[in-house]
């Protein structure tokens, strides 16, 4: 196999006509450089320098590696610059997908300070809730993926899905609880904690799919099925319709943050359900500088959240 030093080597006698020159030229001896061309004909199989006295001078075989010698090792150079780049964090490339309210609570905190500190380093973002946003991690689609699963769930067996995390790296965030949402002037909007067997004759509005899951088994645990008459994913059209009198929700506390609600409350619930928040990625992807640049950053957003 050809090595990259010795094509150094023989591009520098090549160039000085001599291996003392070459020696000279690269800092090291003229053994050396007799040694390492041995080494690079045993490579090629065949003679590349004919020495005829004092003079040194290249076969068609060597005319045509030294030729190529120069793109190679450009090509070289500029990998090496490029790696070194991104191991310093002067370059590099993260892909991020997110659920809303991590979008809107953590991540511009996050990717502001990542861009202060980093500012070659370039990350870009879509929005997914999980179980998609897993699925998009072990897919190659994206490098750290934000995704929350609610606390005293079932767990999956191991290789049971996207709620299975055992062969990711995940970096805890933050505990995320649900709140009550109920209109100015309910007869709650002043309590303190309402019970959730509490709201059971009142028309509910449901959030995103894996929130309306985790909204009916509360329900239920509680004794109840919900009426739902309103479902979207958009939590400020959750906000805004319970705003207008049109009924009750329980959203995630980050989700609430990031609207103002106007026309509505918030009330702790009771029996309180929480969420757990984490980063994750794949064990290879937590090494690369970039990567771990983002997770600590993410990480640092949401202590301030809760600070």
């Amino acid at each position: 196999m050809i090595e990259a030093r010795h094509l150094r080597v023989l591009r520098a006698v090549a160039a000085t006509g001599s291996f003392s020159a070459a020696a000279r030229e690269l800092g090291c001896t003229q053994p050396a450089v007799s040694q390492q061309m041995k080494a690079l004909e045993s490579s090629a199989g065949t003679p590349l320098l004919v020495r005829t006295g004092r003079e040194t001078r290249l076969t068609q075989a060597g005319e045509a590696l030294v030729r190529h010698a120069s793109g190679i090792l450009a090509g070289l150079t500029a990998a090496e610059e490029e790696v070194a780049a991104i191991a310093g964090l002067r370059a590099g490339r993260v892909r991020l997908v997110s659920f809303p309210s991590g979008s809107s609570a953590l991540v511009p905190t996050a990717l502001a300070a990542l861009r202060a500190e980093h500012p070659g380093t370039r990350v870009s973002l879509v929005e997914a809730e999980p179980p998609r946003s897993v699925e998009m991690l072990r897919e190659g689609d994206c490098d750290v993926a934000l995704a929350f699963r609610y606390a005293g769930g079932p767990r999956p067996p191991v290789g049971g899905g996207a709620d299975d995390w055992t062969d990711l790296v995940v970096r805890p965030l933050l505990t995320d609880r649900l709140v009550g949402l109920v209109p100015e002037g309910h007869r709650f909007a002043d309590a303190g904690s309402v019970g959730i067997a509490e709201l059971a004759e009142e028309s509910w509005i449901a959030g995103c799919p894996r929130c309306r899951r985790q909204l009916v088994q509360v329900c239920e645990a509680a004794g109840f099925v919900p009426r739902i008459d309103f479902a979207t994913d958009d939590y400020p059209a959750v906000v805004g319709l319970v705003g207008a009198g049109l009924g009750v929700a329980v959203l995630p506390e980050l989700a609430v943050e990031s609207v103002r609600p106007r026309g509505a409350r918030t009330v702790a619930v009771q029996p309180a359900v929480v969420r757990e928040v984490v980063a994750l990625t794949l064990p290879d992807l937590a090494q690369v500088p970039a990567v771990a640049a983002t997770l600590d950053r993410l990480a640092a957003a949401a202590t301030a959240t809760r600070s």
